[in-house]
């Protein structure tokens, strides 16, 4: 336990030698305003309606790009190959062809990012998706890849039954929805995967059934697994160029790592969305202990938590960063135990408290809930995002183990 902490702990003193860099990647973003789940209409919903009313006044302005690169480039131009990124893609190299990879060593080198070219075989890894014997390995991918298709022979054609229709159409509506202004998105070819991927998980899934905000969590997984076999930015990478084979492969292990993840949120997504409900509770309580001043402008604001932290648990948080920060937010969050969880709450914790200074110069409800709704990350990179984390774990450090310390 000391080694971990001391791990996690020159993290933070590592993070904090690049606080002058942060504040260069701020700028402006365009307003966007957050999907609303069929799902969240429910009962327990209501009592917030009049405040999120205030919303519709805000001005619309146009969609930005969630992805000015895809690549892992720092937003300070560094690099991406110095000495030291080369010893830790030989260490991941290692512990990858290891007979039996020792999954908690990976998730301690995961948790500062996982270079480029191992992240596809790591993610499957942490996910749970293979199995850390590397002789079952192509055993395993192969059948369950198999049982994918399985699925899409069994279950697809059902998509124009009365009993599906509805959830087959809201997915065909959301898909085009999703990263609207990155080429590879809008390809027909690729928003068929995505349609196929959600209606299986959905039917396979009666509890919750499909709600919107799943479609962005296939993303990630897409743009990892894809990039196995893309050399440049795919954001433009035309998927028809590559073989048939390869692209059901795609599919399918990103249909099953997404499936992994939702495993252990599924509350989130149920009937009123109660997981939801208690992870913005949690993030209102514990912000009021952490920074008591922005606990209570949000009160004089009348700007309540739900009105920009659904978003933040429902997507976790990938409306609020480019996809690039994704990416390397979720190498940590599949290295920490119940990543996205668990420890979402204390990254939203973070992410908030980083902005303190923007909200408390906020006068009114709406200037504070656009600020909140646009925060300015499009320049961020893998700099911006390692403090960030390193701040969650020291927040998760002090409150994890003592929630008493945030409850009123």
């Amino acid at each position: 336990m000391l080694s971990v902490v001391y791990f996690h702990c020159k993290t933070i003193r590592n993070a904090a030698n690049i606080t002058a860099n942060f504040e260069k990647s701020r700028s402006k973003i365009s307003h966007f305003r957050p999907q609303k789940s069929e799902k969240s209409s429910a009962k327990s919903w209501r009592c917030s309606r009049n405040t999120l009313q205030k919303q519709q006044s805000l001005p619309v302005r146009p969609i930005i790009p969630l992805v000015a690169r895809i690549s892992d480039q720092n937003a300070s131009g560094a690099p991406l190959m110095m000495v030291r990124e080369k010893t830790r893609l030989d260490k991941f190299k290692q512990l990858l062809a290891s007979p039996n990879t020792d999954l908690e060593e990976l998730r301690k080198h995961s948790w500062s990012g996982i270079p480029r070219e191992v992240r596809p075989v790591t993610w499957r890894l942490l996910s749970g998706y293979l199995p850390a014997n590397r002789e079952r390995r192509d055993l395993v991918l192969q059948r369950k890849r198999e049982e994918y298709f399985g699925f899409i022979e069994q279950y697809y054609h059902s998509r124009t039954d009365e009993n599906h229709r509805d959830t087959y159409r809201q997915i065909h509506i959301d898909i085009p929805r999703t990263n609207p202004l990155i080429p590879l998105f809008q390809q027909p070819l690729v928003q068929e995967v995505f349609e196929r991927i959600l209606f299986i998980w959905a039917i396979r899934h009666p509890a919750s059934g499909y709600v919107q905000g799943i479609n962005d969590l296939v993303t990630p997984f897409f743009v990892v697994f894809l990039s196995e076999f893309v050399e440049e930015d795919v954001e433009n990478f035309e998927m028809a160029s590559l073989p048939l084979d390869t692209q059901r492969n795609i599919e399918a292990d990103s249909f099953w790592c997404m499936s992994k993840l939702l495993d252990g949120i599924q509350d989130n997504y149920t009937f009123a969305q109660p997981g939801i409900q208690i992870k913005v509770k949690a993030l209102e309580e514990l912000v009021s202990r952490i920074d008591e001043d922005v606990h209570v402008h949000f009160q004089k604001c009348e700007v309540e938590y739900l009105q920009f932290a659904f978003r933040w648990m429902n997507n976790l948080l990938m409306r609020e960063l480019p996809l690039r920060c994704t990416i390397r937010l979720w190498d940590t969050y599949q290295a920490e135990s119940e990543g996205f969880s668990h420890f979402h709450l204390y990254v939203c914790s973070a992410f908030l408290i980083k902005w303190r200074k923007e909200i408390l110069s906020m006068v009114d409800f709406q200037s504070l809930l656009m600020l909140l709704q646009n925060l300015p990350t499009i320049h961020w990179g893998n700099e911006e995002v390692g403090l960030l984390l390193a701040e969650a774990y020291r927040l998760k450090y002090m409150f994890a183990d003592a929630p008493s310390h945030y409850k009123r």
